[in-house]
């Protein structure tokens, strides 16, 4: 039988078979590929739901998750140097538990020092607003001539007893405190199987290909995260070093505690430096004389913060590393809202793990597919044909 069929007469020119085939495989896969976006779209809005309520269990296992990525390349380094694999895994544990250690005491024992200074600084800070709030007196004069104007009734405020701080952290300790022991013990397997999972995912798997292919996204997805990871490591301690010396230049107390204040929040893309001028700026005018002196600490703040995030660690990282400004908000809002702070520490790695395997399995094309593409970039259909023609 030919490829297509011979037209009779007062009949439209018949439609080759194999246009027909590739025109009906062509909506059966765009069928398939708005059920995998329907699905993708469910398991995004539904997934921040089921990981906050069971946080218990998903936080942790996520967390060990990024430390294992991050921690493989020490722990084969130090296994590479002639130590046992059990105890490179524990020694690159104990490493990075010794650094995480060692930044948040150059914060706390500074911070708990100034603690019993926070209520003059209160004081210092309304008194300076209360400087200002005089010279626009005439603001708050209107606003009360408006009322009278509108007949607002007075609203009474109802306040509700809430637990104290101290007490907050009582009953929270010893929940964080087993969430980090099952969080170290989780990683601990982790990193020590990882030897392991490799030889399974590349002779375990019936094509030589797919074993390559495998290997490709676990040495990328551990490259890159743990690479990114040091590097900014590297770079948020030289900002807290030149943070520490600048306080300790301006004479602001507990120049450490800020330095390491700096480095840390500089692991939160946007939202962390924000946070950091608005500490700076509050501290500086609770202990200044005038408001512009109180502003000196935060407005410096923000030009070495303009000078590193512009030129300084675009410049370091590269374009291995760039990261679409919208996804890495998008990412962070959604962690913080799944597990609050934690979850925005690990917004970055879990996008940088995201990021990599999407290189290696192709990214979906979601404009485009509004529009009649494709889902993903290569053409299943085109390949076919250059197959066949390749065969003939």
């Amino acid at each position: 039988m030919n490829e297509t069929e011979s037209p009779q007469q007062g009949d439209a020119p018949a439609i080759p078979r194999r246009s027909r085939r590739r025109a009906f495989a062509e909506q059966e896969l765009r069928l398939i590929s708005s059920l995998v976006l329907l699905i993708g779209l469910g398991l995004f809005f539904a997934l921040p739901f089921v990981l906050s309520i069971g946080s218990v269990v998903f936080l942790p296992v996520v967390t060990a998750l990024v430390l294992t990525v991050i921690l493989s390349p020490l722990a084969d380094k130090l296994n590479g140097w002639g130590l046992p694999n059990a105890l490179a895994s524990f020694a690159a544990l104990i490493i990075f538990f010794a650094i995480l250690v060692l930044a948040l005491a150059t914060i706390l024992q500074p911070a708990i020092a100034l603690f019993d200074d926070v209520p003059a600084m209160a004081q210092q800070v309304m008194a300076r607003f209360g400087e200002v709030r005089e010279q626009f007196a005439w603001v708050a004069s209107l606003n009360k001539q408006l009322a009278t104007f509108m007949n607002t009734d007075s609203t009474r405020e109802v306040v509700l007893a809430a637990p104290s701080l101290l007490e907050q952290v009582a009953f929270a300790t010893p929940s964080v405190v087993l969430e980090v022991v099952l969080t170290l013990l989780m990683a601990y397997f982790m990193i020590e199987a990882r030897v392991r999972l490799r030889q399974r995912l590349l002779f375990g798997r019936a094509s030589f290909g797919t074993s390559i292919k495998a290997a490709r996204v676990i040495r990328e997805v551990q490259d890159r995260v743990a690479a990114y990871i040091l590097t900014v490591g590297w770079i948020n301690a030289v900002v807290g070093v030149i943070v520490a010396l600048g306080a300790w230049a301006l004479d602001i107390d507990a120049p450490i505690m800020w330095g390491g204040l700096a480095a840390l929040l500089n692991f939160l893309p946007y939202v962390g430096p924000i946070v950091m001028i608005a500490l700076l700026g509050l501290f500086g005018i609770g202990t200044s004389d005038t408001i512009l002196l109180g502003l000196v600490p935060a407005l410096a703040y923000l030009a070495l913060h303009t000078v590193e995030a512009n030129l300084v660690t675009p410049s370091i990282l590269g374009a291995r590393f760039t990261m679409n400004p919208v996804m890495i908000l998008i990412a962070l809002s959604y962690f913080t809202w799944i597990w609050g702070v934690f979850g925005a520490l690990l917004s970055v790695p879990i996008l940088l793990m995201l990021t990599a395997l999407f290189d290696h399995i192709g990214r979906p094309n979601l404009v485009g597919f509004i529009f009649g593409e494709p889902l993903f970039t290569a053409n299943l259909f085109d390949e076919e044909d250059t197959a066949e023609q390749g065969a003939e």
